[in-house]
């Protein structure tokens, strides 16, 4: 039976915390399984080269929940994502911190904001502080795939249906996600996070 994660290349991050494990120097890939490991549950599990989760996404309740949180492997929130009530395709993200004492503190501006598009290659576009991204659709027949890019069209991520080390391709909700050297991580997974909510897939 095939792993459902790649083991191409070493990784460090399942030894760093998540603070400094947000930002690599280096081109990193992961495997994003979008599904839950919590029964009868909808999220999505992010795993390293070597096998380890890293990210993970439990929604309990009914798919394309109104809110959801992006936890790290211990559990604790990196971000919450929310659906705006009053804006149709309208997402924003709160991110956490954690304080003097150790408790995690939700920040009380959002991190980024994301407009969902019903039509052409742009799926949503993305403002972080003063950066403008976008994800753009990549899925080709039954092949599913995404991208995120900046301004001036460079990719920072990429993700794809995942294959096998023999060549098979795997069902439409695994995926390799590679990440440019130089990306927040946890920016990367929320976005995902918020495509995943989008299409109905968590």
């Amino acid at each position: 039976m095939a792993k459902v994660y790649p083991q191409e290349q070493e990784s460090t991050t399942s030894s760093q915390s998540h603070d400094d494990q947000c930002v690599s120097n280096k081109r990193e890939r992961y495997t994003v399984w979008m599904k839950s490991l919590v029964l009868h549950s909808n999220g999505c599990t992010v795993y390293d080269s070597n096998g380890n989760i890293v990210y993970r996404v439990d929604n309990y309740d009914r798919k394309g929940g109104r809110e959801v949180n992006l936890m790290d492997l211990q559990g604790n929130v990196v971000c919450t994502i929310k659906k705006r009530l009053l804006a149709f395709g309208c997402w924003e993200g709160h991110r956490y911190y954690s304080s003097n004492s150790g408790c995690r503190i939700q920040k009380e501006q959002p991190w980024f904001q994301v407009k969902r598009y019903l039509t052409g290659k742009t799926a949503c576009e993305i403002k972080v502080g003063s950066q403008n991204l976008c994800i753009e659709n990549m899925s080709i027949g039954k092949s599913f795939g995404f991208r995120i890019v900046n301004k001036n069209g460079e990719i920072i991520a990429e993700a794809k249906q995942k294959q096998s080390s023999s060549g098979i391709v795997l069902s439409n909700d695994v995926l390799t996600l590679d990440l440019e050297a130089g990306t927040d991580h946890s920016l990367i997974m929320a976005l995902i996070t918020v495509y995943g909510l989008m299409c109905g897939l968590m």
